[in-house]
């Protein structure tokens, strides 16, 4: 799509560069109001009927609900007339009686709970085939004279009182307000006719019966409501509230409310779970809080309250205190008994730490200590609560998955819900016995994470590619009972939270290799936000955003992570493609009304911006490292001074966030630094050299850190383009001259005056240079200095370009993205498939189905198989390194085979299992977003060979595919994607680089 064009290598990093064009003028987008847009899993019945008035002539249509419907219906129906206003400015009346005479009346009910609409059901005016009896169903339809005095009414009705409050957010959604609106600011779109089409819209049952979030290291969301909402409390009612409606309005239902020490625990305030069950929202507790009890807050004042006989306070182990443990869960199971809960069994140890179990030390006595914790809640549960309490969950996290593995005994009818390893990697799915378990399974999957290696707690950073591909193997290995998404502070996440809970609504919605992917998703929702006709640019920008947190989370950058000397500055590249992004940000910002401006920082422009500067500060860091080591004068000194001007435009941004964006409204809620949480990466540190009134001249070529020891390479296939730097030792000025040593080697600069540094680039003119192997100089004098650049130039001919088939080896590697396969071979029910906007490239390969048996042997006749033309120039053995997904099963293998030709295959073994350590494999796979997998390849000759990749283990997913043939430097991106015919016929290792390069 067009974006503007990066800024070239003689513009400073400045504030006023980044803040450029960024005056939002420009025609008003496509109203959100206007789309039909209807909830996942919803048929839509097309109608010749006019549409349905909810605002005509300055009048609206009067909104009825039976006063005895659930209080939950009763509240969301009072929602509905104030979206009507936020639309057609004109507040209709909320009814408790039906009128005399109207021409047109909105009638909102439950199926059993609301005469009128039991009525209709009867008299078969009302179709409630596929909704009657399921689980939070709805279905709105206009029916003629429904009773006696209304002409016409839309009817929204639901098979139990949250299928009724769907169906009403959905009416609102479907007139233009956003469920969004208030948490992120999108505007409402004001019209004086305010309409739904008439023909009638069926909501089925959702694909996962309880869907919601947990608030958790939500220091800044605490901060946030204290500031905003309630002064007095660290979180209270009036925040819930507002999270309560959040969650309606996206069709969720659940919650683990914030826990941690900073936010008041939820049962502090009895409003809370009034409210809670008021809205219809059913409230659990995550895996250290059984049975509804926050230990962070609680358990210390109910020791104090129970000392033992010597007067000593009980400590928080079962094994030693298990009857004033018992009592402590019992007290909560009778407080909030009468509400919709979910109750969580098990135990873990105060705040999120381990089981303590004193007087039991071995697996085995663990595992039976925490049977007779169960059986205990289970009788707590069944005599203050009843028999039947139900949902009850039992969340196998961290150390205690290794209990239920070595023998812990869940009860039938009790949920167990999966735990991923905290950074999207489902850590292990139900065996056969699990998936046909009464109580079923479910999922606790991360979208925030504060823990080992590192934390994610400021950006939505998480692909939704990824998030796809995990909760579809959840899916189908049966978890369909509950999926929690751990949040964080709820800002940030909008997106990425909006896609979880679609797909928990309607699994089969969006795919990744369909005609409904999940960038349609993003473009989808995000015209649903700013108007149809921007939502694919958004969706591209967002798809983009999310492929380079895939290199790297920028809450995970740090020092020295990405190479500035290879691959034509490595590290710069990838400033150049942040670059780009935030072009395109610009440029579609400026394109929207004042109006959107608010939600358009909120949810696309302060991601992206935020991201850009948390990875540019630190590269302008490196390149000041690289340069004192260089010897550099003012350059290095120059190189400081971006990265902590890039920091302080971080502090800037984030300072607008949460004192101007809204008009301060959220003050508070956007920290990357808070204070009792782990913090984003900081200021980077960065050295000055002490001025000097002296100069000099320095060179250092691409893949060399200083000088020139590592020739620039250049192949007629891949076309390069190889960088030098010309640098001045010191502080005055220096001349210097280049030349090269032959006339079809062609420099952007061949001389000039430099103060700090120029990078010149260095290119060969292949209509001119000769055929076979060429060396070649660049020789630079200035300052008495002469340094000599060799050059290694390797040239086929155009002919041999044009005629090549397959991956063509050129500058000691062949690259390859495995998307870019020459045949997909199926086999055995299983194949591989596209996954787009996966991983580190456009795209990624991943083995399916997930449930399919793996194969162990005999692979070329039983295994699914991907295969690459690859055109070797040189013989020998040769390293060869796939990019995989760091997908995880700790019962069992992750698994791939490379092979070449008909040689014998290599099965290349990755990390199952989630160490929950720092510095071990499993570690670097998450912070890396991939896991290498090395073998060897034997190339008997130099010509055509296939390379083939087969699946061992499914849902193994691809991205990348690295044959190493001779001198491949180490880096932690592959090198550029060698040159293919058809895949990559111009490939430019150093596209876009010049935005980065002062």
């Amino acid at each position: 799509m067009p974006h503007n064009e990066p800024q070239g290598p003689s513009q400073p990093w400045t504030r006023k560069s980044f803040l450029r064009g960024m005056a939002a003028v420009g025609a008003a987008p496509l109203l959100p109001g206007v789309i039909a847009a209807t909830a996942p899993a919803a048929e839509a019945a097309p109608s010749d009927r006019p549409a349905f008035p909810l605002v005509r002539d300055g009048s609206a249509v009067d909104v009825f609900v039976d006063p005895s419907d659930d209080p939950a219906v009763v509240r969301a129906a009072g929602d509905l007339p104030a979206d009507v206003e936020r639309v057609g400015g004109v507040r209709p009346r909320l009814l408790h009686t039906l009128p005399e005479r109207a021409a047109h009346l909105v009638l909102v009910g439950t199926i059993g709970a609301s005469p009128v609409i039991d009525r209709l059901v009867a008299e078969r005016r009302l179709d409630v085939s596929g909704v009657k009896g399921r689980w939070e169903a709805s279905v709105t339809q206009v029916v003629e004279r429904p009773v006696p005095g209304v002409d016409r009414a839309l009817v929204i009705a639901g098979s139990d009182r949250r299928g009724t409050v769907y169906g009403v957010y959905d009416t609102s959604e479907r007139i233009g307000v956003s469920p969004w609106y208030w948490w992120a600011d999108v505007p409402v779109v004001r019209r004086e006719t305010v309409s739904v089409p008439s023909g009638a819209v069926k909501r089925r049952e959702p694909s996962v019966r309880y869907r919601g979030i947990f608030i958790n290291d939500e220091q800044n969301l605490t901060t946030w409501s204290r500031r905003k909402q309630e002064p007095d409390k660290n979180i209270g009612p009036e925040t819930y509230k507002r999270v309560f409606e959040l969650l309606l309005r996206l069709r969720a239902n659940y919650l683990w409310p914030a826990m941690h020490p900073y936010s008041d625990f939820f049962n502090k305030h009895r409003e809370n779970p009034e409210l809670a069950d008021r809205y219809g929202i059913v409230v659990g507790s995550s895996h250290p809080e059984a049975l509804l009890r926050n230990g962070v807050h609680e358990w210390d004042p109910w020791a104090k309250e129970h000392p033992g006989p010597d007067g000593a306070l009980p400590v928080y182990d079962y094994t030693v205190n298990p009857g004033v443990i018992s009592d402590y869960w019992r007290a909560r199971a009778r407080q909030n008994a009468s509400y919709e809960s979910s109750w969580t069994l098990g135990m873990r140890g105060l705040h999120d730490s381990a089981l303590e179990t004193k007087h039991a030390t071995t697996i085995p006595e663990k595992v039976v200590v925490m049977n007779n914790i169960i059986a205990d809640q289970r009788r707590i549960l069944a005599e203050e609560v009843t028999a039947g309490a139900e949902p009850q969950i039992f969340i196998p996290y961290k150390e205690v998955l290794d209990l239920y593995n070595a023998g812990v005994q869940v009860p039938d009818d009790v949920t167990l819900i999966w735990p991923d390893d905290n950074h999207g990697n489902m850590r292990q799915l139900p065996d056969d016995a699990e998936r046909v378990r009464a109580g079923g399974n479910g999922i606790y999957y991360h979208l925030s994470y504060w823990g080992r290696p590192r934390s994610y707690l400021w950006l939505d950073t998480t692909q939704l590619s990824k998030v796809w591909q995990e909760l579809r193997r959840v899916y189908e290995h049966g978890a369909d009972r509950m999926w929690i998404f751990n949040v964080g502070d709820v800002k940030s996440i909008e997106t990425g939270l909006s896609f979880s809970l679609d797909m928990a609504w309607d699994v089969d919605r969006w795919n990744a290799d369909g005609e409904d992917d999940v960038e349609d998703f993003v473009a989808e929702w995000a015209g649903r936000q700013f108007g149809r006709r921007h939502g694919p640019e958004i969706a591209a920008i967002r798809t983009e955003y999310y492929r380079l947190a895939a290199e790297r989370r920028p809450e995970f950058i740090d020092r020295g992570m990405f190479s500035v000397v290879h691959h034509g500055d490595e590290a710069g590249r990838r400033m150049a493609a942040y670059g780009r992004l935030l072009e395109r940000v610009r440029g579609l910002g400026a394109e929207l009304p004042e109006a959107y401006r608010d939600a358009f920082y909120e949810l696309v422009e302060y991601p992206v911006y935020g991201a850009y500067l948390m990875n540019v500060k630190y590269y302008w860091a490196d390149r000041n490292a690289l340069a004192v080591r260089q010897g550099r004068g003012a350059g290095a000194n120059r190189f400081a001074d971006l990265a902590e001007a890039a920091h302080a435009e971080e502090a800037a941004i984030t300072k607008r966030y949460n004192t101007e964006v809204a008009g301060g409204k959220w003050d508070g809620i956007v920290n990357p630094y808070p204070s009792q949480i782990p913090k984003a990466p900081g200021r980077p540190t960065v050295t000055r050299v002490p001025r000097q009134e002296t100069s000099g001249l320095g060179v250092a070529a691409e893949g060399n850190e200083t000088g020139a020891g590592r020739p620039l390479s250049f192949s007629s296939y891949t076309r390069d383009r190889r960088f030098l730097d010309v640098f001045n030792t010191g502080f005055l000025s220096v001349d210097w001259a280049a030349e090269a040593g032959h006339p079809w080697v062609l420099l952007s600069a061949t001389g000039g005056s430099v103060s700090e540094q120029t990078r010149v680039w260095v290119e060969i003119d292949w209509s001119r240079a000769p055929l076979g192997a060429q060396e070649s100089t660049v020789v630079v004098t200035g300052a008495g200095q002469r340094v000599e650049v060799p050059l290694k130039v390797v040239n086929d001919g155009d002919r041999a370009r044009r005629r090549a088939r397959g991956f063509v080896e050129a500058n000691g590697y062949v690259s390859i993205d495995a998307v870019h396969f020459e045949r997909r071979v199926t086999r055995g029910g299983s194949r591989w498939r596209t996954v787009r906007g996966l991983g580190r490239r456009s795209a990624a390969v991943e083995a399916v189905p997930s449930t399919a048996a793996p194969v162990t042997g005999d692979f070329a006749a039983r295994a699914p198989e991907l295969r690459y033309r690859v055109r070797f120039a040189s013989a020998g053995v040769f390293p060869v390194t796939v990019f995989r997904l760091p997908s995880l099963d700790e019962r069992g293998h992750r698994r791939i085979a490379v092979g070449l030709d008909d040689q014998p295959v290599s099965v290349l073994s990755g990390q199952s299992v989630a160490t929950g350590n720092r510095g071990d494999a499993w570690a670097r796979n998450v912070e890396e977003g991939i896991e290498k997998l090395t073998t060897t390849v034997t190339v008997d000759e130099p010509g055509e060979h296939v390379l083939r990749l087969f699946m061992v283990d499914p849902a193994i997913a691809v991205d990348q595919i690295v044959v190493d043939t001779g001198g491949l430097p180490a880096t932690y991106l592959a090198p550029p994607e060698s040159y293919h015919p058809v895949f990559n016929p111009n490939p430019d290792s150093t596209a876009g680089l010049d935005a980065p390069s002062r």
